[in-house]
């Protein structure tokens, strides 16, 4: 049964530097050492994006040093905090499709894993760019993986979740052509579940019949309150990175809170 790992939302910082207060430099570093010491047979780590809050080089050169701990195999995708060309230049091992997107195809045993690069840049146009956008060359390498899939199901990640999520302020910077997105995914029929982040929270669901699921941060998380408008208000609350593991039947998709996890259990 395959087992996959997911992170999302690391942003990265310099040395010395932090968010909110937070170190993000120590936060996924214990985060590393939990799924190192929990989880060493994990079939993949999957990064969803925003691998640096600044896309500046010395926080991703930073990241790569603490990612490349893993034990397990690490694939990436980028977020709308990243710049495409750093990330490639700092991570020369990073897949990239055809057209010099983040994005790639896994086969495994039982599901083939699809990683979407959902980031709309270039032009670095801010706030615009903090949306996510599919172009037709991305939406097309995304039916080709789904047509090519055979008897496989299908699971999607990527940064920007396909639709609303009731958070006022995220929404207006999730996937803006997510009709055109589902219109692909509805077509093939064989998508499983959709993984994301982007905004924060533990958040499941379904969108159009099919199952998602959004994670945490290692790092801040977004606050409760769903009509808030300001998208960069954050919180300190337990970091997490999300479990999915393909069974005889579907898939099961965990969260774990690493930070409060390391406690010791004692019989309730």
């Amino acid at each position: 049964m395959t087992k996959l790992i997911v992170f999302t939302d690391l942003h990265m910082v310099p040395e010395g530097t932090s968010i909110i207060g937070l170190d993000p430099f120590q936060r996924l570093s214990a985060g590393i050492a939990h799924v190192n010491r929990y989880h060493p047979d994990a079939d993949r780590v999957i990064v969803m994006g925003d691998l640096a809050h600044q896309a500046d080089r010395p926080s991703y050169e930073r990241l790569k040093g603490l990612l490349d701990q893993l034990v397990a195999p690490l694939a990436i995708t980028i977020g709308n905090h990243d710049r495409r060309d750093i990330v490639l230049d700092v991570f020369p091992d990073v897949a990239q499709d055809e057209d010099g997107f983040v994005q790639q195809a896994i086969d495994f045993p039982d599901c083939r894993v699809v990683i979407l690069d959902t980031l709309f840049a270039p032009p670095y146009d801010y706030p615009r760019s903090h949306a996510g956008f599919l172009c037709t060359r991305r939406l097309a390498w995304l039916d080709r993986q789904l047509e090519t899939a055979g008897d496989l199901p299908v699971l999607l990640f990527m940064h920007h979740p396909p639709h609303a999520t009731g958070f006022t302020g995220m929404d207006m910077m999730r996937l803006i052509n997510e009709v055109d997105f589902y219109d692909v995914v509805k077509r093939h029929g064989n998508v499983l579940h959709i993984f994301a982040g982007h905004v924060h929270r533990t958040i499941s669901g379904s969108s159009r019949g099919i199952p998602f699921s959004v994670f945490k941060s290692p790092v801040h998380q977004q606050p409760m309150p769903f009509d808030a408008p300001d998208a960069s208000l954050s919180v300190d609350e337990p970091a997490a990175y999300g479990i999915a593991v393909m069974t005889d039947t579907g898939i099961l998709v965990h969260t774990e809170d690493y930070e409060i996890a390391v406690r010791e259990a004692a019989v309730a």
